[in-house]
């Protein structure tokens, strides 16, 4: 049975992370993806490489699509970004406005071949504002959208940024597969029968996903917080203006955001053989979890302060002695505990544990696709599945894999290409 998007066409001019993943995610729903590629290959093929023109980042980020090389900077290529326009439905992109432009690929060219496409662009900042000109990557964006300083995490005194995951790359790369769905359906909605509709221009930013992603972090209510904000502010800027190293900046500016005392409910904890996490988010969860590891909190008793001395006392005693208690049993023998009186919990993984775990297996959460040149690949799977439209997950193509096809559909001969070839077009 078909994918859900099976018919659509999308053309990807990108690179990096962002934009190929919202176009690895359209090809899982069964869109037809042509990713155009420099004769040299999309950069990111270069990373972390295990063939000349392929590494790990790039077959994470690029299943499903059909490879074509194509050098935007010769003339000759105009005519093949034309014909892939006019059969397109979606184009996705992130260059900067000035290199889109250069290229013929920016939206108001590609528009007028084709008014009905859904031209989506990625960026880092927006392509409005005193950054606009700024090139952005997921670390840079974790620095200036406020998630490092947020995270609260110090390594050689500097903000340590999350590392496991380009986790702002891969969210903006979801909010542009997003908006082009919705955009694709609005398209249709208004379209005469039998006809496609008016097209439009969509972008995502970095910046506007990481603040999305901070949640209730980046949530001011003015009556409230207005004031708070702007103290903080104002001995964060003393401080920076003073040279404060930033450790000592950090403290203070936790100091300014309380934290009640005594967390033992939402945090790790190592035992007598492993390491396990807990996630109580309400106080019916932390009385279960008090009950199975035999504590008191008086958080629980009648005039709790947690502002208070007694409090901030009590809460260091509470962590130290959670932290004795979990290590006195093994990781199996507290999961059946907490699993019996419905706390949540789960044992700590490596990442190496999930390629073939029972539960990651049962939910077809990890896929294997094939790599023509390297054999069986296996990655992440899509993060959704469809009862009636199921998805089909396609290959990790190798550079220019889909050439001479693509170019044979659009109606070019082999003496085009060829040529072409010679002459460093392809």
């Amino acid at each position: 049975m078909a994918g859900p998007l099976e018919g659509i066409n999308v053309v990807e001019f990108s690179t990096m992370i962002a934009t190929p993943t919202a176009g690895m995610l359209l090809a899982d729903m069964g869109a037809n993806v042509i990713k155009v590629e420099p004769p040299w290959g999309d950069l990111w093929r270069y990373a972390q490489a295990v063939l000349p023109t392929d590494g790990r980042p790039f077959m994470a980020y690029n299943r499903g699509k059909r490879s074509v090389t194509l050098n935007l900077t010769k003339p000759e290529s105009a005519d093949v970004v034309r014909r892939l326009t006019e059969q397109a439905d979606v184009i996705l992109a992130n260059n900067r406005p000035d290199v889109a432009g250069r290229f013929g690929i920016d939206y108001e060219t590609l528009a007028s071949i084709n008014p009905s496409i859904i031209y989506c662009e990625g960026s880092a900042f927006g392509h409005e504002g005193p950054d606009s000109y700024r090139p952005g990557y997921d670390i840079i964006i974790q620095g200036m959208s406020g998630i490092a300083t947020a995270e609260g995490k110090v390594a050689n005194g500097v903000p340590q940024q999350i590392v496991a995951s380009p986790l702002v790359d891969t969210a903006c790369g979801l909010a542009q597969a997003w908006a082009v769905c919705g955009a694709l359906f609005a398209r249709e909605r208004g379209a005469p029968t039998g006809k496609k509709g008016k097209g439009q221009k969509l972008e995502a930013s970095l910046l506007g996903t990481g603040l999305l992603m901070l949640g209730m972090r980046f949530v001011r209510i003015d009556n409230i917080d207005k004031a708070s904000h702007a103290e903080i502010m104002e001995s964060v800027n003393a401080m920076w203006t003073a040279g404060t190293p930033y450790p000592d900046l950090l403290k203070v500016y936790e100091a300014q955001h309380f934290q009640s005392p005594g967390n033992i409910y939402y945090r790790f904890y190592q035992t007598a053989d492993g390491m396990i996490v807990v996630g109580c988010l309400n106080d019916g969860l932390r009385r279960k979890m008090l009950d199975v590891v035999g504590l008191r909190d008086i958080r629980f008793e009648e005039g709790y302060d947690p502002r208070s001395e007694e409090a901030a006392d009590f809460g260091a005693r509470l962590m130290t002695d959670a932290e004795v208690i979990f290590r006195a049993k093994t990781n199996g023998e507290w999961l059946e505990l907490l699993d019996a009186a419905g706390v949540p919990a789960g044992p700590v993984r490596f990442v190496e544990e999930l390629f073939e775990h029972p539960q990651v297996e049962a939910n077809n959460l990890a896929i294997d696709v094939h790599h023509r040149d390297l054999g069986t690949v296996r990655m992440a799977g899509p993060p959704a599945t469809f009862t009636d439209t199921p998805l089909e997950p396609g290959n990790p193509p190798a550079l220019g894999e889909h050439t001479d096809e693509v170019l044979a559909e659009l109606g070019f001969g082999s003496d085009d290409v060829s040529a072409w070839r010679h002459s460093g077009v392809l």
